[in-house]
């Protein structure tokens, strides 16, 4: 099949990755470079060095809402285009490009975790199950007709950048049984009355609030990793927690406070129980374990963390 493909991150790779095995791709469409790192160099994306590298053409519009971007990827004569965090909504001039429609993998079991973030809101929500969903899409933001689901099991502990992985590889091989059965599926619409929001994350929804209880802040912990990472003001300077587990033990101090622990661990007080941080970065320095931050930053029992401003 003749696939018009539209991705941008890491996140795409496998399933760019698995329609080159399977399908023609005939172009690939991603963002524009932007600046990264310390020297605001600019840099393409993941799927534009895997598209370059396997010698694919490439389009990185602006806007797709711009008048000569239908005409543009009609050129091509795809047969169907598939999308995958891409980043821009597609209008409808473009959505009906390819004859038989434009299909949308979203790491969400939808009309849940609609938007940019599914990952990262499952897990600060406290969710066990996520999942996998192709779609055909419309004019809206993650609401076409449903053509295939999986659900997936969070596992403990697992960060979002770890669930990211396993869903990207997960759903390179839902995307390539939907456009095998493509003909045989029912599109199913969408549930609005069951909808619910997972915007871009910013900064600030990092900021963890010692008043909540240890779990709440736990899953924020994981959700938050690795962007924009889980951030408290210590007395040693800004702290980026990237690990955390909850213990079963009542907060005995204020919320912030470093407490001994029952098994003898210096842990943090809660709104309800006590939080134990594994791994912890300060700020402009590597990361590092809660026991080694602890020594260099010369906090004892007592000591009070709070939040910061993003």
């Amino acid at each position: 099949m003749k696939v018009l493909f539209y991705g941008t991150p890491e996140f795409a790779l496998p399933a760019l990755e698995a329609l080159l095995r399977r399908h023609e791709v005939v172009a690939v469409v991603t963002q524009p470079d932007r600046p990264a790192g310390r020297g605001q160099k600019l840099t393409p994306s993941p799927v534009k060095l895997a598209a370059e590298r396997a010698r694919i053409p490439v389009l990185q519009p602006q806007r797709l809402r711009d008048a000569e971007w239908p005409e543009r990827l009609r050129v091509f004569v795809p047969e169907v285009a598939v999308v995958v965090a891409f980043g821009q909504l597609l209008p409808k001039a473009v959505l009906d490009v390819p004859k038989r429609g434009s299909i949308n993998l979203h790491a969400s079991l939808l009309p849940r975790y609609r938007g940019a973030a599914p990952i990262a809101w499952a897990l600060i929500r406290g969710e066990t199950e996520t999942g996998l969903t192709t779609f055909l899409m419309d004019e809206g933001m993650d609401t076409g007709p449903i053509l295939l689901q999986e659900r997936v099991p969070i596992q403990s502990g697992e960060t979002a950048g770890e669930m990211a992985g396993r869903l990207s590889r997960l759903g390179a091989e839902l995307l390539l049984r939907t456009l095998a059965e493509l003909d045989r599926l029912t599109p199913v619409p969408q549930r609005p009355e069951a909808a619910t929001l997972a915007p871009r994350l910013k900064k600030e929804d990092g900021v963890l609030d010692w008043r909540e209880p240890a779990g709440t802040l736990v899953n924020r912990i994981r959700g938050c990793n690795p962007w924009p990472g889980a951030a408290s003001a210590s007395p040693a300077g800004r702290l980026l927690i990237w690990r955390a587990s909850a213990l079963d033990e009542p907060a005995a101090g204020p919320a912030g406070a470093l407490v001994r622990s029952r098994g003898g661990a210096l842990a943090i007080a809660t709104g309800d129980g006590l939080l134990l941080p594994g791994e912890v970065q300060p700020e402009n320095r590597r990361a590092m374990g809660w026991e080694e931050f602890l020594r260099g930053a010369r906090l004892t029992e007592g000591a009070r963390l709070g939040e910061v401003p993003a």
